[in-house]
């Protein structure tokens, strides 16, 4: 058909115009136009955006619209009010939006770290100093006996080094809340759990046990003098407290080499250097070799260690030979 109004036998009569129709094409005809501002579209003519649609989106066709002619009307009837324009576009979905539930949890996680907070807080109150925010000596002996150990066990160690305690027989609150929020506890029998589990932990892994080695150092120097180079008698003390899991074959050989020699002092480079060296030179000295970067003081240690069992090889040489000339 060459014009769409001759499918019609009746020549149509005119239509009223509604002025409140018209300003609602109008205005929906603008919205099409401000959503749909990459495609052409020319006034009083969809044709464009129905093959631009089209084109876009297969599934979406225009011509499903409800149409009033035949099929060949450019025409389409008004959708409803409601559902204006609609059909030419898919609603993309809202932002998501911070929801009651998702406030209520970040809300309960918050209140929970408060509480947390509150009960090491308190904790820490029942050993500080009176009259200082700080545990001392007395408090320390305290928390030792609720925990049901001595002060000089290795947990105890343990417990420093987890808090990160830059000097011995004191903690500061600092370091205490920090450090059981990183154990994860908030109690005296949490702690006791915890403490063992660490223990547990330093016995198969190496680099943990090499960590908590190389802190016993800074956490026997007296920092308030600025002491660098650790006393003997300390040293001593340390190593076997450290050396309480993992204990090196030759460390009672060591410890007795620096009692009879009256060394004075550990710097930080032979203390850190005991630990590689015990872990690669076997007890009988053997694979030592003075040529490497070793401490003077481990070659003295070697060089005491083989007189010593040169002089032990001799008087038993003496006492077999003495029973052979007796027979």
């Amino acid at each position: 058909m060459g014009n769409c109004w001759s499918c019609f036998k009746v020549p149509p009569q005119p239509i009223p115009v509604d002025q409140s129709s018209t300003s609602e094409i109008k205005e929906d005809t603008m919205e099409l136009r401000r959503l749909f501002s990459s495609y052409p579209c020319t006034k009083g003519s969809l044709t464009s955006v129905r093959a631009q649609a089209n084109k876009k989106s297969p599934s979406l066709n225009i011509n499903s619209l409800n149409t009033i002619g035949s099929e060949n009307c450019e025409s389409i009837s008004l959708v409803n009010n409601n559902s204006r324009l609609c059909p030419f576009y898919t609603r993309l979905p809202p932002l998501g939006r911070l929801t009651t539930s998702n406030v209520n949890a970040s809300s309960d996680n918050k209140q929970n770290k408060e509480s947390d907070d509150d009960k090491i807080n308190a904790l820490f109150n029942q050993y500080k100093e009176p009259n200082e925010d700080i545990i001392l000596a007395d408090g320390i002996e305290r928390l030792c006996d609720d925990l049901q150990l001595s002060p000089d066990d290795f947990k105890v160690l343990v417990l420093a080094w987890k808090l990160d305690a830059e000097q011995m027989c004191q903690f500061t609150r600092k370091e205490f809340v920090n450090g059981l929020k990183t154990m994860h506890v908030d109690s005296i029998s949490s702690i006791q759990k915890r403490l063992c589990e660490i223990v547990q932990e330093l016995s198969v892994n190496g680099d943990l046990f090499k960590d908590l080695y190389r802190f016993t150092f800074r956490f026997g120097l007296d920092v308030a003098s600025g002491q660098r180079i650790l006393p003997i008698d300390m040293a001593i003390v340390l190593w076997k407290l450290v050396f309480t899991i993992r204990e090196p074959p030759l460390l009672f050989k060591w410890l007795s080499f620096l009692d009879s020699h009256h060394v004075r002092g550990i710097p930080r480079d032979t203390w850190n250097m005991f630990l590689n060296f015990a872990e690669v030179i076997g007890n009988d000295l053997g694979s030592y070799d003075d040529a490497e970067a070793w401490p003077s003081l481990f070659d003295d240690f070697v060089e005491y260690e083989n007189d010593q069992m040169n002089q032990n090889i001799t008087k038993d040489d003496i006492i077999k030979n003495s029973i052979k000339n007796n027979y």
